[in-house]
């Protein structure tokens, strides 16, 4: 009875991914960025279907190809995350960590040297990508300014922590040949995992149905190096705030050190959530750092640019508008210039 209901949940699983991949193949509303992880994920989620299924296994040939979709899986999970919350990771982690998976999987499949082993190796990259998923969601929760965005922040740690972290960790503790062999002990486990896999793809199919705008669209980048608000149509409590703002910008709040969305709203004398939505919808910045970066690498460049002050140190610079350390103001700098600020003082100084 348990079996026929784990090989029914594990159809209709299947069935609504390759339905969700359909979608997402098909769908217009989805950035090229997200597509590649989401595909991954929905691809990842029915072979580990097919992998984790004992049946499954029995009737299928083709299981070293099954199995090297259901093993990266937690690496697209990762991508996707870091995707949606804007912290693209640098191209040479999603390249060794993929050159990692292939290379546990070769030998899993064509070796009988580190069988086991390579299970540890797998299992711990995953959870360290979990991890690393939970940190950027839960630390950077203050600095978005998206709210839908902000919520998921909150609930996907929980989710993946107990779906994706979870499987890992039971995996890992039990064994391989415990979780190769489909034990009886474990087979009631992976059936509960197949109902959740269900559900997530369910929830995901309602998200590419109808893609929100905000969270899975193109990204479009914002062109004025400075921007105040602008007065379209403005309720009398956004005026008065937009005014504020304004001024506390052109004092030079922002280069206050740790500056937080939080201590500016203290500042203005308003409530967070009201600062946040001015900041996003009048000026359309997504992140706080990006609205602070944009007043503090302005005033950067006047300063780097100024022949009287060409021996101010770069790191002295950084510290004065607010920044912890030079590889942060040097990071921000780069994002918003595209080239490093001793670069760009060297060619503003010649030029003059």
């Amino acid at each position: 009875m348990i079996e026929a209901f784990d090989t029914v949940v594990r159809l209709i699983a299947a069935g609504a991914s390759l339905l969700m991949l359909l979608i997402l193949l098909l769908s217009a509303g989805v950035r090229a960025g997200m597509k590649l992880p989401l595909a991954g994920l929905l691809l990842g989620a029915i072979a580990y279907l097919i992998n984790s299924s004992s049946t499954a296994r029995a009737l299928i040939d083709y299981m070293a190809l099954i199995d090297i979709a259901s093993i990266v899986t937690p690496l697209w999970l990762w991508l996707f995350a870091r995707r949606l919350f804007e912290r693209e990771p640098p191209g040479w982690m999603v390249v060794s960590l993929l050159f990692v998976y292939v290379a546990i999987w070769f030998t899993a499949n064509f070796t009988d040297v580190i069988k086991a082993p390579g299970f540890v190796i797998n299992h711990i990259v995953g959870l360290a990508l979990v991890a690393d998923l939970i940190r950027v969601a839960l630390s950077d929760r203050s600095d978005d300014l998206l709210e839908k965005r902000r919520a998921i922040r909150l609930w996907l740690p929980i989710v993946i922590g107990l779906q994706t972290g979870g499987i890992l960790l039971v995996e890992l503790i039990v064994g391989m040949d415990v979780v190769n062999t489909s034990s009886t002990n474990f087979a009631p486990l992976q059936t509960i995992n197949a109902f959740l896999i269900l559900l997530l793809t369910l929830g995901a199919g309602l998200a590419l149905v109808k893609p929100d705008p905000e969270l899975l669209a193109e990204v479009e980048p914002i062109a004025a190096p400075s921007p105040q608000p602008q007065d379209n149509g403005f309720s009398p409590q956004e005026k008065v705030l937009s005014e504020k703002l304004t001024e506390a910008m052109d004092t030079g709040f922002y280069r206050t050190a740790g500056l937080t969305i939080a201590l500016l709203a203290d500042h203005l004398g308003t409530p967070e959530h009201r600062l946040r939505a001015l900041i996003n919808q009048r000026l359309g910045h997504r992140n706080f750092s990006s609205f602070l970066n944009r007043h503090r690498i302005a005033e950067a460049q006047q300063i780097l640019a100024d022949r009287e002050r060409v021996d101010l140190p770069v790191l002295t610079i950084a510290m004065d508008l607010g920044y912890n350390s030079l590889p942060t103001f040097n990071r921000a700098f780069r994002s918003e210039t595209s080239e490093t600020p001793t670069d760009f003082r060297r060619k503003s100084i010649s030029q003059k």
